[in-house]
């Protein structure tokens, strides 16, 4: 069993995930096998693009199902990018696909009113109830986003055309909407503290 395993969705950019985790002295194991999802002690699951291809390609390789009983189990979990809005019901993005479903919310596209998609870096603000979370600086890449917090979950927020939600966290959960290996020492410290309480989940 490896420690930490990340799954290939095919619409994620592995490298960067890597090279992040790599700095950090991690070096996980990439899958599609359920198995592996079900049986590592920490799973992260990225992605770039869009949500119906996420989707299209968790359930593929019948990875949706050991995805949601390990949020619902609360077992180690990090999504990032789009791996947070595949937690969500649904998206603006992909009308009529259901999403995970971990939690009951839908995914919106930012408004007309501002650049979109976000792309570079935007201040996050931690709800008081956060643990792994912190303020700082994080780079985004996104044209949807998640404009409240679901009910039990801690919140990051950010910025732009109006307050949206930047992170969650609930226990060993943590969903990110920015990249936080792409966010400098403020990210890999994030990374550093989320495998640490996965350690000790």
């Amino acid at each position: 069993m490896s420690d930490v395993v990340i799954v290939r969705t095919g619409v994620a950019n592995l490298a960067s995930v890597l090279a992040g985790l790599r700095r950090l002295g991690v070096t996980p194991d990439v899958t599609t096998d359920p198995a592996a999802v079900r049986a590592a002690q920490a799973v992260i699951l990225p992605g770039v693009g869009a949500f119906g291809a996420g989707m299209a390609a968790l359930h593929e390789h019948d990875l949706a199902a050991p995805l949601k009983e390990r949020a619902a189990a609360g077992r180690p979990l990090l999504s990032v990018c789009l791996g947070l809005q595949l937690l969500a019901s649904s998206s603006d993005e992909a009308p009529g696909v259901p999403g995970l479903g971990v939690f009951d919310a839908h995914v919106a596209r930012f408004p007309d009113t501002v650049k979109v998609p976000q792309l570079g870096w935007n201040k996050v603000a931690p709800d008081a109830g956060c643990r792994l979370l912190e303020p700082g600086y994080a780079y985004f890449a996104n044209s949807y986003r998640l404009p409240e917090a679901p009910a039990g979950w801690s919140a990051a927020r950010a910025e732009h055309g109006g307050p949206f939600i930047a992170a969650l966290e609930k226990g060993a959960l943590l969903a990110c909407q920015f990249h936080p290996e792409l966010s400098g020492p403020w990210g890999l410290a994030l990374l550093d503290r989320w495998l640490t309480a996965a350690r000790e989940a």
